[in-house]
């Protein structure tokens, strides 16, 4: 049986309940309680950097710990499902999205970056699924990058940095804000990407371009080449 084999009969024998996919309900999971960790750390929405906000603090480092754990293993061990596909980037996008928002709720994150972060982060999704009739918008590397960067930033906001050394807080700011650029730039590499996989597209079902995306030699006419 060849690797390609494998791991279809992976992916297609072992159904939901395989250890990636456990290790991603897990993330779930870990979201109520890190904002709940977070609340109770903050009475009156004022942080007292106390035990809480460390418990807080661990739970998303398992979290984020899980998140890399279970696509290394469902990629080794061929168990790659289509509700890992589905439930991964929601438990990412859950996970950084409640940080993001608790953070400006507690007063220590400026709105603004919350806000720029989850209208690229959901608005991306959305378009994914706009285009998803045209073809699939591959993950970039800059997308990888955007995720670490952001993943340290809220990490570095979330320890109690006022309590162990103040000057770390602006170094917490310039990781955010060059996560913040990142968030951009590749927001905008995928709107780029998504409109050629949509002309595409059009140009498949006109009968323009083969399945391999190469388009014919042929001359063609305009109105095939429009949409």
């Amino acid at each position: 049986m060849t690797s390609t084999e494998a791991t279809a009969a992976g992916s297609s024998s072992s159904g939901i309940w395989n250890l990636p996919n456990i290790l991603t309900m897990l993330r779930i999971v870990l979201v109520p309680f890190f904002v709940w960790f977070l609340v109770a750390d903050a009475p009156g929405l004022r942080s007292e950097s106390g035990p809480w906000r460390w418990a807080a603090v661990a739970a998303f480092a398992v979290a984020i710990y899980t998140d890399k754990l279970d696509g290394d293993i469902a990629r080794s061990r061929g168990l790659v499902t289509d509700f890992g596909k589905i439930a991964d980037p929601i438990a990412d996008k859950l996970l950084i999205g409640s940080a993001l928002v608790m953070l400006s709720v507690l007063n220590e994150l400026p709105w603004w970056i919350t806000l720029v972060i989850l209208v690229r982060e959901w608005g991306i999704t959305a378009l994914r699924f706009f285009v998803i009739r045209y073809g699939v918008i591959p993950a970039s590397r800059g997308g990888k990058l955007k995720t670490v960067v952001q993943t340290a930033a809220i990490f570095l906001y979330l320890l109690p940095l006022s309590a162990i050394a103040p000057w770390l807080v602006w170094v917490a700011l310039a990781v955010m804000l060059v996560a913040v650029l990142i968030t951009v730039w590749t927001g905008v590499e995928y709107v780029i990407e998504a409109m050629k996989v949509r002309a595409q597209g059009l140009l498949r079902r006109a009968g323009e371009l083969p399945a391999d995306g190469h388009q014919k030699s042929e001359n063609h006419k305009p109105e095939a080449q429009e949409g």
